[in-house]
């Protein structure tokens, strides 16, 4: 009886030292380990890769943002403002319906199939579907509205805008709805509506697209892109220079 209640205190104790040892390396140790080497050797990726402009954090080159005027009384999602540059559409965006005391955005796609509101191509017997231009919710129907939207905000006095000149991503969200960027075409779309808007010349706009156009990382994965905060950023610095 001495001996199995010895064993069961020494086996006890055993376990217990082993939490303790395992909570102080695993929960104190290590966290602080890797956070200290993080700081040391990418402190700008451990913070979140925030984004500075006078001294201030305005955001996170991972995270996109939008650019809109204040909401108006009876409207219920914001007009763009057309000074800036303006990101991918955040279809798949939703809000939190569970703890309405934080007023959060929640990430995710629209989870709208490829077909969603398209019909039968009308110009022949060749299985394609085409999108619906009658279509009133769907897919189809939020790029068509989307398309809309860039020919008209994009189309100015000299310079306008065809339907087939819209990129995908201009009428497309990213399965996050928080991409930061945009491709080198959607930006050079915009250049002459910046340009008007901000009283600068197109040129000026154009080089400002390239000189915050990333190339493709190692040289072959992915493809050009253009941070939109950033470049927003580079247009509200060239705006004051100019003015």
């Amino acid at each position: 009886m001495n001996n199995s209640v010895g064993n069961t205190a020494r086996l006890l104790g055993a376990g217990l030292r082993a939490v303790l040892v395992l909570t102080v390396v695993c929960g104190v140790i290590y966290p602080l380990v890797v956070t200290g080497v993080a700081q040391a050797v990418l402190p700008g990726k451990a913070n979140g890769s925030e984004i500075k402009d006078g001294g201030k954090v305005v955001g996170s080159e991972l995270i996109g943002q939008r650019y809109d005027l204040p909401l108006k009384k009876g409207q219920e999602t914001p007009e763009p403002d057309l000074k800036w540059f303006q990101p991918r559409p955040s279809n798949g965006l939703g809000s939190n319906s569970v703890n309405t005391q934080y007023k959060l955005l929640l990430s995710g796609a629209t989870n709208l199939s490829g077909d969603s509101g398209a019909m039968k191509s009308p110009k022949g017997k060749d299985g394609k579907e085409v999108c619906d231009p009658k279509a009133a919710d769907g897919l189809c129907a939020q790029v068509k509205a989307a398309q809309d939207a860039v020919v008209k905000d994009n189309s100015t006095a000299d310079f306008k805008v065809s339907p087939s000149d819209v990129p995908v991503d201009a009428v497309t969200s990213s399965a996050s709805g928080l991409d930061p960027h945009i491709s080198p075409a959607y930006a050079d779309l915009q250049a002459h509506r910046i340009a008007e808007k901000n009283h600068l010349d197109v040129k000026d706009v154009e080089e400002l697209v390239d000189d915050h156009t990333d190339g493709r990382v190692l040289g072959f994965m992915g493809e050009p892109r253009v941070n939109v905060l950033k470049l927003n950023i580079a247009l509200k610095h060239l705006v004051a220079e100019k003015g």
